[in-house]
């Protein structure tokens, strides 16, 4: 049997344990840190677009003057997450 590490995509805490798992059957963690923002995770996403990698990089990449069609293309997700996400963000930098 192997062991493997699991940490938290945000906090990179190791105070996690097993939440549950998603109708197709992937498994969910929680992590128990009070400082994470995010409590619940999974490791692998099935659509690139829900990663918390991917999302970080639109965001860079908007920051730096890259457009939708471009970040969507570069990325290889779809141009309505890109959008999506940019209003998310500038909702949150509002507050």
């Amino acid at each position: 049997m192997a062991f493997i590490e699991v940490r938290c995509g945000l906090c990179k805490h190791n105070k996690i344990r097993k939440h549950g798992k998603l109708p197709n059957g992937t498994q969910r963690y929680i992590c128990l840190s009070d400082k994470c923002s995010k409590k619940t995770f999974i490791l692998q996403y099935q659509q690139r677009g829900k990663d918390p990698e991917v999302k970080k990089q639109i965001i860079d990449m908007a920051m730096n003057g890259s457009g939708i069609r471009d970040t969507s293309r570069v990325l290889k997700i779809s141009q309505n997450t890109v959008m999506n996400e940019i209003k998310k963000s500038r909702a949150t930098c509002r507050k």
